[in-house]
């Protein structure tokens, strides 16, 4: 697809545009649909095969729809979507979970998962799906199957994961926002590393069936540009099906209009070290830049933060506890993708680590299993306690260490589980809150050798409302949407 000059030029001014903007333009007749998609599809063709963010393409039938009288009226009509090939399924498209036997099987979906659904009744358009690692094991987005994406900051150096192939497209300005989802950290991490905005909302709040369950550690959302974006686009998905394992309590609603210049002054802890890594002086850095921001802003800000992630035994209990918890879910996943295959994955149909880690799944006794929820559980009461004692927010930050170069999270045949034992300085911070449930955000805020780092800012259980508030006053004051990655369109 060509364009002269001009459209070109308008194309990527209207790059920078995020989607409540975007929405707004098409429901006031200044852009149509077809136009939005199309600006959207000359922009991967364009820029994509540096980056190898998109795995699959559906342009012709994004197209199809954009121009369709049947594109639902909701409040994001016409703005284009880009799904994560990870659990988010769409009838008649891949879904491969980035894993090879998948792949060359040529699998497609059945049906719609309810938040596709939710995000077709919004009125986006669907125009791609996303690079992932295998099952989204890892923090890194180099799967075997599709090869590695790179960082739109510095095409040395990774994007993260799992959802790197979504924050790199939305970082080069692809689009304003992309499905991404969150087992451990893969929505902040990726967030993190690519300048964006990753919010992990509170289990239960956004849908994952018919054939995913609310009360495990995963949930998804987007990753974004703006605070607002992330906000109204939970609003239009945040509406649970009939059977849902999980509802999510409500304290303030609608997300896109709270009143964050009203904010009661908070009481905000501050943690920026963890007794399994060592934390980068950047990464430390970028927590006392934000808890300065929030003095200034008239919050309580003070070195403080629960007990229990700072005590080398009961983290290491916690470690053992969400890695026996990973393996079986991965097991799982492994029966899940087997069932739609219609045969059992080999060996030879995944990466080594991902096989490594399945059959310590199935090893695992149903007694460890449930141990396992057990330490989790009460984690996530000894956390609840913490916030219920008068704090409102813990700042740290996102990840202990600046995104990683390419490969260096690879595993090799020496040793096949490589990726997930490097990938533990990019989760401490992030993976103890999908135990215990709670909402945390990624915001863009302080960078390494001019590469992004984040914050993280975790809520207690369900007050998405008080994280959003508190990331538009930052975002007022940073501005950070406007400072785009090198390579962008």
């Amino acid at each position: 697809m060509s364009e002269s000059p001009s459209k070109k030029d308008t194309n990527d001014e209207l790059s920078r545009v995020d989607a409540v903007s975007l929405a707004k333009m098409i429901k006031d007749k200044e852009l149509s649909p077809v136009e939005a998609v199309s600006m959207t599809i000359e922009r991967i063709e364009r820029l994509d095969k540096d980056l190898n963010s998109v795995i699959h393409r559906q342009f012709e039938r994004a197209l199809e729809l954009a121009a369709s009288p049947e594109l639902p009226d909701g409040p994001f009509k016409g703005v284009p979507m880009l799904i994560k090939d990870l659990w988010a399924e769409e009838n008649g498209e891949p879904h491969h979970a980035g894993v090879k036997g998948m792949r060359d099987a040529r699998y497609i979906a059945k049906a719609d998962s309810d938040l596709v659904t939710r995000y077709k009744e919004a009125g986006f358009i669907i125009v791609g799906r996303t690079n992932t690692p295998e099952m989204g094991a890892v923090a890194t987005t180099e799967p075997l199957s599709y090869g590695p994406t790179k960082n739109p900051w510095n095409f040395d150096y990774g994007p993260g994961g799992s959802s790197g192939g979504s924050a790199a497209a939305v970082a080069a300005g692809f689009l304003p926002a992309a499905n991404a989802s969150d087992g451990g950290g893969s929505i902040r991490i990726p967030a993190a590393m690519c300048g964006l905005v990753g919010l992990k909302p509170s289990r239960g709040r956004v849908p994952m069936g018919p054939e995913k369950e609310e009360w495990g550690v995963s949930i998804q959302h987007v990753v974004s540009h703006t605070v607002r974006d992330t906000s109204a686009i939970l609003d239009a998905t945040a509406i649970n099906f009939p059977g849902d394992g999980v509802f999510a309590p409500e304290f303030g609603r609608p997300y896109f209009n709270e009143n964050f210049h009203n904010l009661k002054p908070l009481k905000i802890g501050i943690k920026v070290s963890d007794p399994r890594v060592e934390v980068n002086p950047d990464c430390i850095q970028a927590v006392h830049n934000a808890a300065s921001l929030l003095s200034d802003l008239g919050h309580h800000v003070e070195e403080t933060s629960p007990e229990a992630l700072n005590d080398t035994e009961r983290v290491s209990e916690l470690g053992w506890a969400f890695g026996t918890n990973w393996s079986v879910n991965i097991a799982a996943n492994f029966a899940y993708l087997s069932k739609r295959l219609g045969r059992e994955l080999v060996e030879d149909d995944v990466e080594p680590g991902t096989w490594f880690l399945a059959q310590r799944g199935k090893e695992q006794s149903a007694i460890n299993f449930v141990k396992a929820q057990g330490v989790m559980a009460n984690l996530r009461r000894e956390l609840a306690g913490w916030w219920s004692s008068g704090f409102d927010l813990l700042l740290t930050p996102t990840t202990a260490q600046p995104p990683p170069l390419i490969g260096l999270l690879a595993p090799t045949e020496e040793d096949p589980i490589r990726a997930s034992i490097e990938s533990v300085p990019y989760s401490v911070f992030t993976s103890p809150f999908n135990t215990t449930g709670q909402p945390a955000i990624s915001l863009p805020i302080g960078s390494s050798n001019g590469l992004p780092v984040g914050i993280q800012l975790v809520g207690a259980y369900g007050r998405e409302d008080i994280i959003l508030a508190v990331s538009s006053q930052l975002e007022e004051m940073v501005n950070w949407s406007e400072n785009r990655a090198p390579f962008h369109a």
